[in-house]
C-alpha cells in the first residue's frame, strides 16, 4: 500500500484487488477505523469523514488561509471538494463490492463565505436517487453555528472499480 502514517490516520490507495473485495459501505467504514487508508486528497485540504451508512454521510472539514483567494475568503474549489466528498461518500456507501461512482456532473450555490477562524465545518450528504447506472446526492455545508454555507447536488455514473484504476 502506498500510504503516509500521521496522527492515528494514514493516506493512501487501497490496491484495487483489495478495494474491489469490499462494499462500499465496509471500505469507509474501514477508513473511518483507520483499518484502511484514507484518500491522499484529505490530507492536505482538511477533511476527515466521521460517518457514512446507507445512503448518508457526515464529515468535519477546516477551513485554511492556505486555499486563500485573492479577495481573502476560502476559494469556492475547496467548498466544492468538500462537498463533493461528502455526498460522494454518502453515494458510495449503497454501492455493492466491486463497484464505485464517478461524478458527471455538480451544481454548486455558495451562500456565505468561508474563512479560517470559522474552524470545523460540518458536511452532510445524503443519495436522492440510486439507480443501476446514475446515483443522484445532495450535499450541504454548515459552519458551527448550523448556517448553510453552501448547497450542492450530483450525479454520478456507477462502474467498476477495476475499470477506473490500474494498479
Amino acid at each position: 500500500m502506498d500510504a503516509k502514517q500521521g496522527e492515528n490516520r494514514w493516506f493512501g490507495l487501497l490496491p484495487t484487488h483489495e478495494a474491489s473485495r469490499l462494499s462500499g459501505a465496509e471500505f469507509l467504514q474501514g477508513s473511518i477505523e483507520g483499518i484502511y487508508p484514507e484518500p491522499p486528497f484529505m490530507e492536505i485540504s482538511g477533511i476527515r469523514l466521521i460517518s457514512a451508512a446507507d445512503g448518508r454521510s457526515v464529515l468535519e472539514a477546516t477551513p485554511s488561509a492556505q486555499f486563500y483567494n485573492p479577495l481573502g475568503i476560502v476559494h469556492g474549489g475547496w467548498a466544492a471538494l468538500v462537498l463533493d466528498t461528502v455526498m460522494g461518500s454518502a453515494m458510495f456507501s449503497v454501492l455493492p463490492k466491486g463497484q464505485s461512482a464517478v461524478t458527471i456532473d455538480m451544481n454548486t450555490s455558495y451562500i456565505r463565505a468561508i474563512r479560517e477562524e470559522m474552524g470545523p465545518l460540518r458536511g452532510e450528504g445524503v443519495v436522492l436517487n440510486a439507480g443501476s447506472r446514475v446515483i443522484r446526492a445532495e450535499g450541504r455545508l454548515f459552519d458551527s453555528k448550523g448556517r448553510l454555507l453552501v448547497y450542492a447536488t450530483e450525479n454520478a455514473m456507477v462502474t467498476e472499480i477495476a475499470e477506473m484504476r490500474q494498479d
